[in-house]
């Protein structure tokens, strides 16, 4: 369906319930255990068995043997599946590394086995009796070592040149060059990956955790080798995911597999070690960014180069995308360069490419800024850009960086940070400011939707978009009732089942506005159904009080009966047109103590520009979440290699350190006023995405401001602070 309704006659600019603060309608089930997780659909598959999943002990190598025997005759197991037994399975184009290894051994905790028994403790005592014996091989752990020999990902847009990046750096007369790394981090969701999975004939059921139905349930199809139309996936409550869940992972494979050896039943969830080493990461990068800039601060040449690792056939953090439309300058390089490292996967978590890009780019700002003795607020005014600086005659659809910059300092106080790093101090604590733009691309992605209407009035909504906790059933029940003219409490929304048409699913911040674009399209079709069933003219309909009129004429709703419509939202060529994104500013300050090193964030801002809020209860909280995992990566987040045998070594919540309500300030979130009717028929933008982006520079950019103490090594723990701390007097 194409959008070219004009604003004054969209439905959805009533916003009599789109664009209001409201709770969320899924919140009484979540807040009584009612929602049930996929782990707890106990009604759905009785009688079910439970499987227990053994991961590989190298990293590399062969399986020399494997002895299931042990295993078998345990009490209460019902089957044990390897490789060996499994049968033939192919390979999802979304998997870098086979979901169930043997005899090869891609990396560290490979699914190698299933045992599946009457309990789960019964499962995972039978799975210790296996015994294994591996052939292990070199590989390849260390991203500093490997940069050497990384090559030119097959990506898109890998490398980018706009002019003459070279020279034009080399003679400008004030000059940045400096390498940043950022660690390997896990997405530590509450919610394991997790699946129960039953076979009737030939047809397969699983109820999963998981973002992308569609894809997911082809994938499964692809790797078990049978009809896609003999799958169904069913996944309406995610405990998070943040791109973990994204795609088929081995836990919905093996409990699939689990099923059909057992003959009934069988649930499978993944332990938070296997969580870690078994499913994907946002993998380590190294960028070196390299800025020129004119006295006057103007910057006349920008170029940065970015290294990460993944296993063979998989794909780079393209850490340089916010480069390359961020801030002007005639002259431009990026580089995109990826390593074989033989670690678990690494793939998209929050932000792929920008949030790890932006911890970089921001903190290099901020260097430049100092350098020119420019403020660091002025200098990113100072360069910003309204056209695509790769392609000068593309426009943004909207771009209010400068805005939120302006704005959020004036909010924050920015005048009063001190320009003098660590000479600020409260007693024992120095005190600092810190701040950094937020960009994140605003992705649209094809979305479906069935609306159905009753003899009663209520609209039922059916698409398979998910909602992992971020507010998906409240959205798209506001536009359902928009556009239908009804209340909210006379809307049903059903999500995340493959019965359902296919939606855009949740990921790449694309799915609010896509998926509600998706049911605006359906209800423009049913809408017109209505008034034509009514005998009204469609275009002369107006929806509202739960009713219909038109030509001097109002009748109720539910008058019309029995109803279906279907319609899925395309864009075309859109993206050739206009480069659409979202913006935002970050405002930071800390107390570090002079004594020890520890930090303590005090207060925090974000300010985003990002269309249309279609729920600003919700979309604040995506933001302060958002903010949280900033925080997280500036100060603890790392994932801990073991450089010899090739594995994550705080592979649990112990040991893999996030932020807890000690560690989390007074957060401000402000929504710019804004709509974006380029983006969608909504006039909404993406912003979970874009609250991470940027968070983690302006928190060491404020570490920098108290202490004097530059750190471009991510995180900023105390042992990489105190040797340069500033004397204690």
């Amino acid at each position: 369906m194409k959008f070219t309704t004009p604003a004054t006659t969209n439905p959805i600019d009533q916003l009599k319930v789109v664009g209001r603060a409201l709770d969320r309608i899924d919140g009484p089930a979540k807040t009584t255990g009612s929602a049930p997780y996929a782990y707890e659909q106990h009604a759905a598959a009785p009688n079910a068995a439970y499987g227990y999943v053994l991961g590989a002990g190298i990293a590399k190598g062969r399986i020399a043997s494997i002895d299931l025997e042990p295993a078998r005759r345990a009490p209460g197991v019902i089957a044990v599946i390897s490789a060996a037994n499994a049968g033939t399975l192919g390979k999802g184009k979304m998997n870098t590394a086979r979901l169930l290894g043997g005899p090869e051994i891609q990396h560290y905790h490979q699914a190698i086995a299933l045992v599946v028994a009457e309990s789960f403790e019964q499962a995972r005592a039978a799975a210790s009796l296996i015994e294994v014996a591996y052939a292990k091989e070199k590989g390849a752990y260390d991203l500093d070592k490997a940069r050497g020999s990384a090559k030119v990902p097959k990506a898109d847009k890998p490398d980018t040149k706009v002019g003459d990046f070279e020279r034009a750096y080399t003679g400008a007369p004030v000059l940045l060059d400096a390498t940043y790394r950022t660690p390997d981090h896990s997405h530590a969701m509450m919610e394991p990956h997790a699946s129960i999975a039953s076979w009737e004939g030939d047809k397969l059921t699983v109820w999963t955790a998981n973002q992308m139905i569609d894809w997911t349930r082809g994938d499964l199809a692809k790797t078990l080798g049978i009809p896609k139309e003999n799958v169904r996936l069913v996944s309406p409550y995610i405990g998070g995911g943040f791109g973990g869940k994204l795609f088929l992972r081995a836990e919905a494979l093996l409990a699939a597999l689990g099923a059909r050896a057992a003959r009934r039943p069988v649930k499978v969830a993944l332990s938070r070690p296997l969580m870690i080493n078994n499913t994907t990461h946002r993998p380590a990068t190294i960028q070196r960014i390299r800025i020129g800039a004119t006295r006057d601060g103007k910057i006349s040449a920008i170029g940065h180069e970015t290294w990460s690792g993944d296993l063979p056939g998989g794909q780079p953090e393209q850490a340089v995308q916010q480069t390359r439309l961020l801030y002007a300058g005639a002259h431009r390089m990026t580089r995109t360069r990826l390593a074989v490292l033989d670690l678990p996967e690494g793939n998209a978590m929050r932000a792929p490419g920008e949030a790890p890009g932006l911890m970089a780019l921001e903190i290099a700002m901020d260097e430049m800024a100092e350098k020119l003795k420019i403020d660091p607020v002025t200098f990113r005014i100072l360069n910003d850009t309204k056209v695509d600086p790769e392609k000068p005659g593309r426009p943004f659809s909207q771009r209010r960086l400068i805005e939120c910059l302006r704005s959020g300092a004036e909010r924050f106080g920015w005048k009063e940070r001190s320009a003098e790093p660590g000479k600020k101090r409260e007693g024992r604590w120095l005190i600092g400011m810190g701040v950094a733009a937020a960009f994140r691309n605003n992705l649209v992605m094809k979305s479906g939707a069935r609306i159905r209407l009753d003899g009663k009035g209520v609209v039922t909504v059916e698409t398979d978009m998910t909602d992992i906790g971020t507010g998906s059933y409240t959205i798209i029940a506001q536009t359902a009732a928009e556009m239908m003219g009804v209340g909210i409490d006379k809307v049903v929304v059903k999500l995340g089942d493959s019965r359902f048409p296919v939606s855009a699913g949740s990921g790449g911040q694309w799915g609010a506005n896509s998926a509600t674009a998706g049911v605006y399209a359906a209800c423009m079709k049913l809408r017109e159904a209505v008034a034509q069933k009514l005998g009204m003219n469609p275009a002369e309909a107006q929806f509202a009080g739960g009713a219909v009129s038109a030509g001097g004429k109002s009748v109720p709703l539910a008058q019309a009966g029995e109803l279906v419509a279907e319609d899925t939202m395309e864009y075309g060529d859109l993206d050739k047109k206009f480069q659409q994104s979202t913006f935002g500013a970050h405002f930071v300050e800390v107390a570090v103590d002079a004594a020890t090193g520890e930090t303590r964030v005090r207060r925090m801002l974000a300010v985003c520009a990002a269309g249309r809020i279609l729920n600003p209860k919700s979309a604040r909280s995506q933001v302060i979440g958002a903010m949280t995992m900033g925080l997280g990566a500036a100060l603890m987040e790392e994932l801990v290699v073991d450089k010899r045998s090739g594995f994550f070594v705080n592979h649990d919540l112990a040991g893999y350190e996030v932020p807890v309500h000690a560690d989390v300030p007074h957060q401000e979130v402000i929504f710019l006023d804004e709509t974006d009717p380029v983006s969608s028929p909504m006039k909404a933008k993406g912003v979970g995405e874009l609250g991470i982006c940027g968070v983690a520079a302006a928190v060491a950019n404020a570490v920098y401001n108290a202490t004097g103490v530059r750190v471009r090594d991510y995180p900023l723990t105390l042992d990489k602070l105190l040797e340069k701390m500033p004397a204690m007097t």
